[in-house]
């Protein structure tokens, strides 16, 4: 059974590999997710579908575990991935504010993406730098002592 939107002909063929080499292997399911995930940067319905599909369990299955867990995005994300600290030490120190500032420079909100695909924010727990705080990760690198007033700046630096 072919689903419709399920990437390129290649993304496909690698997630179908997947999902054979793993059919009748007891706790497949999230090997197969994380999988997917890595493929296609995301599990779209499509991808769910084909997983629930091939390893014999239903939707409803897939879908409760990519929306539990926090590791699984279920939309696109961004090239740049966002994340704010909202641990106590950041929020006390204003990470409130950077988060709102970097929703209104970007014009989207927490948890979205940019229509160019460049960014996404995402708040975030405890990053373990509290002695910087408020902090905000852009992919690997950590930003500390964050202010609003430096949100152009950093993001500056993602969009050259």
């Amino acid at each position: 059974m072919s689903c419709t939107n399920l990437g390129t002909p290649e993304q496909e063929e690698q997630l179908r590999a997947v999902t054979a080499s793993l059919k009748g292997t007891p706790g497949a399911i999230m090997p197969a997710m994380q999988k997917a995930q890595g493929i296609y940067g995301y599990l779209p319905f499509a991808v769910q579908k084909l997983i629930a599909d091939d390893l014999g369990v239903p939707l409803e299955e897939i879908y409760g575990i990519a929306t539990f867990y926090s590791q699984f995005a279920l939309v696109p994300k961004g090239k740049n991935r966002i994340g704010v600290c909202m641990g106590t030490a950041c929020y006390v120190k204003g990470s409130a504010q950077v988060l709102e500032a970097l929703e209104t420079n970007l014009k989207i909100k927490t948890g979205e993406t940019t229509p160019d695909g460049l960014f996404t924010i995402d708040a975030t727990r405890c990053l373990g730098c509290c002695g910087l705080a408020p902090v905000l990760s852009v992919n690997e690198h950590v930003y500390g002592k964050v202010t609003a007033e430096k949100i152009p700046e950093i993001l500056n630096n993602y969009r050259n």
